[in-house]
């Protein structure tokens, strides 16, 4: 796959032809023998623009690959897409990726000649421009990743020449990669050091203001720390001239057993054990935090959104564990949220990812977020840094936060669509499915307990509608008492008036969840909010919301859509004029309801204490 995507037997090409079928091989071989979606194949073939007949032709092509390939290569069909096992083949990409762990690995340990000999076999396995015959849907998401790897080892066999004192035979070459690759200011770095050696200081100083000039012009940002490091000595003449005793490539800070820098954060709070489900949205958010996903020079931003109870923060943290490794210089959370629920101010959470960046010395005295948001951004640019910013509220909060360079990807949580992460990837969840949530009450309860009651769970999983929230505190209180049965608590949530008492445990609180969604209404919708859900569970069009709001004819679609912005009504269809429909979840629903209920019993709180404060001052 390092060039047009071909297979060989016998040294011999194998003859077949179209892009599309390249691409359905290209995709499988890239899934290293992990199963690929139906629905992330059909991206890669067809963009967003799919045919009707998307499964009769998956299925005629990977039949056509099983007759192509024999029967040496197995491809299997395991829902929710395939699978391949190459067997005893070999492949072009893991060759070259052994090759340049190796060569790395030498040229840590400074054997730069066994070092240059394994990057040198590594490059040889290119042979032109990767996925060259598929898709360009496929190469617009895997090829940067790859050029990318190809560039990087091209800088490690250069550490290595550099190293042994081959700078004059590599110039020529270096050359031809600045112009090829004008913004890797390390290759540019290589260049200069070796033009210094070959005594063209006056080269070396005009390639670096050049450089100066593109990443000007290109990104909007001065040269990096490596970068004006090489300048500064070659103006103070200590820029080596003679080969160095480790190469350019091992410059920066020190690493652990695990390649992680020394003093690199990982904030990341701890995974769940016993994550369940969710895998399509587990698979989107991997893919789209990838290296180079959004394409080179492009910012990795992803959106998980949802009302409160979904799983956004369990789905967020599961994944950024999951792709630690194409983040080796840390990972940063924040809870963008107050513990009453209110939304932290930006200058708080700058305060403490700074904390984890580096010494605050500088800014110990300051509160102008200004100068605290120009150092955030200093000290994540160009880094390979995970943020994971969750539970945001607006984008006056979010947008200081956001690093202002593509090398640190970004991922966010909140209950609504969030305009300030321009050119995200969103992730909008809805309730569990039926068996996803059987698999995590049974997670959650033990495996054991829920099927020693089938009928119970069954009704409980109805009862809770999906939410994983309800769920997890369900299976919590029903392993923290192991002599009661779970249908004792199935038939207490059956009641609707005692169902949110119920679905607490702890910390864990349902309609505790769900207040900081209410309570971001304005005023007035937050006060009608119970009269909306007394339509009843079915969906409605926002006249109906106006009628039981008492609205102008003009307000109900403003009304009704500020609570679906407040991630508290879901979308449900349109009506027969084209007017989108509203539904409540049913625990939502009784959130409402009991916000009635409370609102009633303070009314009545009221009135008693008025009529006793009267009988008290009669004459």
């Amino acid at each position: 796959m390092l060039g047009p995507v071909e297979v060989r037997r016998d040294g011999r090409r194998v003859a077949f032809s179209g892009a599309k079928l390249h691409t359905v091989l290209a995709a499988l071989l890239l899934a290293r023998e992990e199963v690929i979606s139906d629905e992330r194949l059909c991206r890669l073939l067809w963009g967003w623009a799919p045919p009707a007949t998307v499964s009769a032709q998956l299925y005629t092509y990977v039949s056509r690959l099983r007759k192509i390939l024999g029967d040496d290569v197995l491809i299997d069909r395991r829902p929710p897409g395939y699978a391949m096992s190459i067997g005893n083949a070999t492949l072009d990409l893991s060759e070259f990726e052994k090759l340049a762990l190796s060569g790395r690995e030498a040229l840590v340990a400074e054997d730069f000649e066994k070092a240059g000999e394994l990057l040198r076999r590594a490059l040889a396995r290119w042979n032109g421009l990767p996925f060259a015959n598929a898709t360009e849907y496929l190469a617009d998401a895997e090829a940067p990743r790859l050029t990318e790897a190809r560039a990087v080892t091209l800088e490690h066999r250069i550490a290595a020449d550099l190293a042994l004192g081959r700078h004059e035979q590599i110039t020529g070459e270096l050359t031809g990669l600045v112009a090829e690759f004008p913004l890797r200011e390390r290759i540019r770095c290589q260049l200069m050091t070796a033009l210094c050696r070959s005594g063209r200081q006056a080269d070396a100083i005009h390639l670096y203001h050049h450089g100066r000039v593109v990443l000007a012009d290109e990104l909007g940002v001065n040269p990096g720390e490596e970068l004006q490091a090489t300048y500064r000595a070659l103006l103070e003449g200590t820029l080596d001239r003679r080969p160095r005793s480790a190469p350019a490539v091992l410059t920066g800070p020190r690493r652990d057993a695990t390649g992680r820098p020394d003093g690199a954060p990982a904030m990341l709070p701890p995974d769940t054990v016993d994550f369940t489900g969710r895998e399509p949205e587990l698979e989107l958010l991997c893919r789209a935090l990838a290296p180079d996903a959004q394409g080179p020079g492009r910012p990795r931003r992803v959106l998980v959104t949802g009302m409160a109870g979904l799983g956004k923060t369990a789905l967020a943290v599961h994944a950024a564990h999951r792709c630690q490794r194409h983040f080796p210089d840390g990972q940063l959370y924040a809870d963008l949220r107050e513990p009453d629920g209110t939304p932290r101010h930006p200058t708080r959470v700058l305060r403490g990812l700074l904390r984890a960046l580096g010494p605050l010395d500088d800014v110990l005295d300051t509160e102008e977020q200004d100068q605290l948001v120009r150092l955030y951004r200093e000290r994540t640019r160009g880094r390979q840094l995970l943020i994971v910013l969750d539970n945001a509220s607006g984008a006056a909060q979010l947008g200081p936060l956001l690093p202002n360079t593509p090398e640190p990807a970004v991922l966010v949580t909140g209950r609504t669509a969030l305009p300030t992460v321009a050119g995200a990837h969103t992730v909008a969840l809805a309730p569990l499915a039926r068996r996803d949530s059987l698999e995590l009450l049974s997670a959650a309860a033990g495996p054991a307990r829920v099927a020693s009651a089938p009928g119970a769970a069954s009704a409980i999983v109805e009862h809770c509608a999906g939410l994983p929230l309800a769920l997890r505190i369900v299976g919590t209180r029903i392993a923290a008492r192991p002599h009661s049965t779970p249908d004792r608590l199935a038939r207490r949530l059956a009641d609707p008036v005692t169902r949110l008492r119920e679905l607490h445990s702890g910390d864990l609180d349902v309609h505790g969840s769900l207040l900081p969604s209410w309570r971001a209404l304005d005023p007035e919708v937050r006060a009608a909010f119970p009269a909306l859900a007394a339509l009843g569970p079915q969906p409605f069009p926002p006249p109906a919301g106006a009628g039981s709001l008492a609205l102008p004819a003009t307000e109900p679609g403003r009304r009704v859509a500020a609570r679906a912005a407040a991630a508290l009504l879901e979308v449900s269809g349109a009506d027969e004029w084209g007017q989108p429909c509203y539904l409540f979840h049913p625990l939502v629903r009784l959130f409402a309801l009991s916000l009635d209920e409370g609102a009633a019993a303070d009314r009545g709180a009221a009135a008693g204490a008025e009529h006793n404060r009267r009988l008290t001052h009669r004459p």
